[in-house]
C-alpha cells in the first residue's frame, strides 16, 4: 500500500514466547530426519534388542513357559548388572551409528547454502540456534537408549519385586548417566564436524574416522612410544572405561576413571567451542 496513506499497522497478534523460539528450529529439523527411508530403517533396527531384553526379562521370570519346551532347570539369563552393562554397549554402538547418518545433515545445509544470515537476522541467538539443531539428535538418541533402559528396569522392578528393586536401584542411575555423556559426546562431535564440513557425506565419514580410526591410531601410539596415554585418543575407550565404573564390571584398565571423565569433558568442550566459533551470522574471509 502507498505509504503516504499512513493506513499501515504493526503486527498486533500473539507473539511466540521468547524461551520456546529454539523449538521452531526442533521440529523442522527433526521433520526432515524421516524422509530417508534408511534412516527410518536405521531407527526401527535400533529397538530389536530392546525387544529381546525385553523377551528375556520375561522368560527370566516366567519358568512355566520354559518348561513347556523341556528347559525349565535351565538358568535362562541372569538380570543383573552385567545385563544392562551389555544393553549399554549394544545401543550405544548403534546410537552412534543413528549418529553418523542423521547428525551431518542438521549444519552442514545451513552453511553451504549460506542460511545462517537468514536465521540470525530473525529473534534467534546462537544459543538458540545450537540448542534447537542439538535437541534433535539429543531427543532421538534418548528414544533408543536411556528410555528403552529404564522401561527394561521399570519390568524387571515389577516382576522381581521391591527388594531387587531397592538393592539394584543405582542401575537405574548408571543407565542415565552412561547414556547421557554418550548423547553429548555424540551430539557435539557430529555437530561440530557438520559445522566445519559442508559437505553432508564428509562429515559422517570424519565421524566415523574419529572413532573408528582414532581408535587404531591409539593402539599405533602405545606399540610404538610403549605408553599407555594414546588411549587418551580413543574415545570409546574412555567411555568403555566410564561404563565400566558405572556397573561395576571388575577389570584392570590402563586409565583411571577420574581421568577418563575429566578426558570426555575436554571432548565435549573442545566440540563446543569448535562449533561456536563456526556458528555465526557472517565469516569474515582473509
Amino acid at each position: 500500500m502507498a505509504v503516504y496513506r499512513r493506513s499501515y499497522t504493526s503486527y498486533s497478534g500473539a507473539l511466540t514466547p521468547t524461551w520456546s523460539r529454539w523449538l521452531v528450529l526442533f521440529r523442522y529439523s527433526r521433520r526432515t530426519l524421516f524422509r530417508s527411508k534408511f534412516q527410518t530403517g536405521l531407527f526401527a533396527l535400533c529397538f530389536f534388542y530392546p525387544v529381546f531384553c525385553l523377551f528375556a526379562i520375561y522368560l527370566a521370570h516366567n519358568l512355566d513357559f520354559l518348561q513347556k519346551f523341556g528347559a525349565g532347570n535351565v538358568q535362562f539369563v541372569v538380570i543383573d548388572s552385567k545385563f544392562f552393562f551389555y544393553f549399554v554397549n549394544v545401543q550405544g554402538v548403534l546410537a552412534f551409528f543413528l549418529t553418523a547418518f542423521a547428525g551431518p545433515g542438521l549444519i552442514s545445509p545451513d552453511i553451504a547454502n549460506g542460511a545462517l544470515p537468514l536465521y540470525f537476522c530473525r529473534p534467534f541467538s546462537r544459543v538458540e540456534y545450537v540448542l534447537g539443531k542439538s535437541s534433535v539428535l539429543a531427543i532421538l538418541l534418548s528414544q533408543v537408549t536411556w528410555i528403552p533402559g529404564l522401561i527394561l528396569f521399570a519390568v524387571q522392578a515389577i516382576l522381581a519385586g521391591p527388594a531387587w528393586t531397592w538393592h539394584h536401584l543405582w542401575i537405574a542411575g548408571s543407565l542415565v548417566v552412561s547414556f547421557l555423556i554418550w548423547i553429548a559426546i555424540l551430539s557435539l562431535l557430529a555437530m561440530a564436524l557438520s559445522a566445519w564440513v559442508k559437505w553432508r557425506v564428509v562429515a559422517g565419514a570424519l565421524l566415523l574416522a574419529v572413532l573408528f580410526f582414532g581408535a587404531g591410531f591409539a593402539q599405533a601410539i602405545n606399540a610404538v612410544m610403549r605408553t599407555e596415554l594414546g588411549h587418551f585418543l580413543n574415545i570409546m575407550y574412555l567411555m568403555a572405561t566410564v561404563w565400566t565404573a558405572l556397573f561395576d564390571i571388575g577389570g584392570e584398565r590402563a586409565i583411571p576413571v577420574a581421568q577418563a571423565w575429566i578426558a570426555l569433558f575436554a571432548y565435549c568442550a573442545i566440540c563446543l567451542a569448535l562449533l561456536v566459533r563456526k556458528v555465526r551470522a557472517y565469516e569474515v574471509i582473509k
